[in-house]
């Protein structure tokens, strides 16, 4: 139960920063998607690759239960640190010998540009053939345009007023302040078409922020590090290897962790985009901070797991005096500042990454060729075969945090309820329901002799990730709306297969590696795991990437580019997932021989 509520409350806040972050780097600090999504991808690989170094460390020196403290604190510190969100970027167009200032009114797929030059703003839409100006067609508080005489102003306002409460019955809020509701055509002094190459846009970054925005990444990446895989390796010290209830222990952990994302993706979501990017990142921060307390005063129901090997070793005098366990506190913060700059070159981590996690994979593989025989050995060999394949799922899954956000903010239908952040509610909420029923399954299933291998679900998984793709592929081609906009529940339906899929793969995942590695080495394997969702997110930075198309002040300039972008590439990975599912499922049997008795 400790576990379960510290992972839950750790995953609140991770999910309900990732729930904002790409929206947020496109909305607020203007980055292009391409941009945008290869920062997601480095952020992402390095939450990943820290647990490599964390379980090498918990297992030979501080032990699971200190490295998940040094870890929680230091995500607190991040996420307190990400609501401090500046100025942000501002994108300037010139027409003409004149510069205007862009302003995007809303966080929400409905958001309106603006033009502004001194009292004139003048709503434009901005589109690959040039721009236009817009006639709102709606009367709110924050569509105003000035640019016509106060009186002239007023009396438009006024009319607008009176023709909304005809057909309403109602007054429309912010009437009361007629100064602030004016609807016109065209503004004066701004032209109402502008063609392609007839203008010249430029951004000014908030260089203030944007370090701070790499700080806090730095400081979550480090204290995932940390936190991830040492809690699951605590969570695995709870049964033996043979022990039924494993799969179905993992995956009520998994369901924990859900828990948290589904709350985060619907409340921080929420707050961020209706209130402000800082509201949803405070309370992500809050979360952390619950997770962190419950760890704390939770100790005694661990009843000892997670303890480190020497515990005196830890609280000898070493360097400058300071206790042993002192010096993993202090190297935690000094990692944040070459993290920190690495997240500000996120070019050279999709560079060197790959080929980083390539030498690491190789020496685990020499470690178990060499140094093990006979069970020990095989079973370590299925478990880093089902790591590599792993990597693919985890390449396409991880298009929620990216492809699949900016498809929903840019392509999908989103009633006034609901908002693209808070699709990321989908896959969580989709777990909480079903993954308790599947894990009576597989128990049900186990007690018959009818479970499928380990194998096996990850061939499950990978097809129906792959399936989720395609049916986004079929829905852009053939149920679009005059806006190149899909109705929501198609994306619904994939998140639901990607979801199934991971079901499959990712619970089954963390209890594979702690029951097919060796004891001595079950934390850096743990490591290992989250390391093929490290290269897979550079891959998926890759896959997402692929997808973008321009926008201008974070606003799409062609949805039915962006449409066919999207249809175009999901189709591709789709096929590549289904097809890559059933050669897994081919050679699952040999691979079900090679784990040599565990189930």
């Amino acid at each position: 139960m400790i576990l379960f509520l510290t992972e839950m409350w750790e995953r609140f806040s991770f999910y309900g920063m990732r729930a904002l972050l790409v929206l947020y780097l496109t909305q607020h600090f203007l980055f292009g998607p391409a941009e945008a999504q290869g920062i997601y991808a480095a952020y992402g690989a390095l939450v990943y690759l820290m647990p490599v170094v964390g379980g090498m460390l918990a297992d030979k020196y501080l032990g699971s239960r200190k490295a998940v403290i040094i870890g929680a604190v230091l995500l607190v510190a991040g996420h307190f640190t990400m609501a401090f969100e500046g100025t942000g970027a501002r994108e300037f167009l010139t027409v003409g010998g004149t510069e205007y200032r862009l302003e995007v009114e809303g966080r929400d797929t409905d958001r309106q540009i603006f033009a502004v030059n001194g009292d004139e703003r003048v709503p434009i839409r901005v589109t690959p053939e040039g721009i236009s100006t817009v006639q709102l067609e709606t009367v709110g508080t924050k569509a105003a345009t000035l640019g016509t005489e106060p009186s002239a102003a007023l009396s438009a306002d006024s009319a607008a007023v009176g023709v909304a409460e005809a057909m309403t019955g109602q007054t429309p809020v912010g009437a009361a302040d007629p100064a602030a509701n004016i609807v016109v055509a065209q503004a004066s002094g701004f032209p109402a078409t502008i063609p392609a190459g007839g203008y010249t846009l430029r951004t000014e970054r908030d260089l203030d922020a944007e370090p701070t925005l790499f700080l806090a990444l730095s400081l979550i990446i480090v204290g995932v590090g940390f936190l991830k895989a040492n809690i699951s390796t605590v969570v695995g010290s709870l049964y033996d290897a043979n022990d039924p209830r494993r799969d179905a222990g993992f995956t009520l952990f998994y369901v924990g962790i859900n828990l948290g994302a589904v709350l985060a993706t619907s409340l921080c979501a929420w707050l961020g985009i209706e209130y402000g990017w800082a509201y949803g990142f405070g309370l992500a921060g809050i979360g952390m901070l619950f997770g962190l307390a419950t760890f704390i005063f939770g100790q005694s129901w661990l009843e000892g797991r997670g303890e480190p090997r020497e515990p005196e070793r830890l609280s000898r005098r070493s360097f400058l005096g300071l206790p042993f366990e002192a010096i993993f506190w202090i190297g935690g913060l000094i990692a944040v500042f070459p993290t920190w700059l690495l997240m500000q070159r996120h070019e050279l981590i999709a560079s060197i990454l790959p080929w980083l996690a390539g030498i690491i994979f190789a020496v685990v593989v020499g470690y178990t060729v060499i140094k093990l025989k006979g069970a020990e050995r095989s079973r370590m060999l299925v478990a880093q075969v089902l790591i590599f394949f792993s990597v693919l799922f985890w390449a396409l899954f991880e298009q929620a945090g990216s492809s699949l956000t900016l498809f929903a903010d840019q392509s999908t239908e989103m009633p006034s309820w609901f908002n693209a952040a808070q699709t990321q509610t989908f896959n969580p909420g989709i777990i909480v329901i079903f993954g308790p029923l599947l894990a009576a399954l597989w128990v049900w299933l186990a007690r018959r002799n009818l479970e499928p291998s380990t194998p096996v679900k990850f061939s499950m998984g990978l097809m129906f990730v792959g399936a989720g793709f395609l049916v986004l592929t079929w829905a852009a081609a053939n149920a679009a709306n005059v806006d190149f906009r899909v109705p929501l529940l198609f994306l619904f339906l994939t998140y639901f297969l990607h979801t199934m899929g991971e079901l499959c793969l990712s619970p089954v995942g963390l209890s594979m590696i702690t029951k097919l590695s060796v004891d001595r080495v079950v934390g850096m394997m743990m490591g290992v795991w989250f390391l093929s969702s490290s290269v897979a997110h550079i891959a998926a930075g890759v896959i997402a990437q692929a997808t973008a198309t321009d926008t201008v002040a974070g606003v799409v300039t062609s949805p039915e580019l962006a449409l066919a972008t999207y249809g175009s590439i999901f189709g591709t990975i789709g096929w590549v997932g289904v097809g890559v599912g059933v050669l897994l499922l081919l050679i699952s049997p040999i691979l079900k021989k090679g784990m040599a008795g565990v189930r």
